[in-house]
């Protein structure tokens, strides 16, 4: 990959961890916390679409590149207003600790 242009951060995103509460009966409700709000650049890579249960499902499968965290983990989330990006993995492109490319997907219907 080529250098990363800070320049190109221009989307500002919000980073979600998992944060499942008690429902009080034994099980879990799932939920998201909050972790810190960046800049990133955000590229759609490819689209594919399904049915399920009678309703056309398309799946757009993300780029996101953002400056290097320590604490990111695969399942974590972006999210800019109602889209909802889910990190499916990320590497560090050049090793140097600077920027990280994520591999997210965006479900819509």
């Amino acid at each position: 990959m080529a250098a990363v242009d800070p320049g190109q951060l221009s989307d500002r995103l919000d980073l979600e961890m998992r944060d499942d509460a008690s429902d009080g009966q034994g099980g879990i409700v799932a939920g998201f916390a909050l972790v810190t709000s960046l800049w990133a650049r955000v590229e759609p890579v490819s689209v594919t679409h399904e049915e399920q249960a009678d309703a056309a499902v398309f799946t757009v499968t993300h780029r996101i590149s953002i400056r290097f965290r320590a604490d990111l983990q695969a399942g974590m989330r972006f999210c800019k207003g109602a889209r909802v990006f889910t990190i499916q993995a990320f590497h560090d492109p050049d090793e140097t600790r600077r920027y990280l490319v994520c591999r997210c997907t965006e479900e819509g219907r």
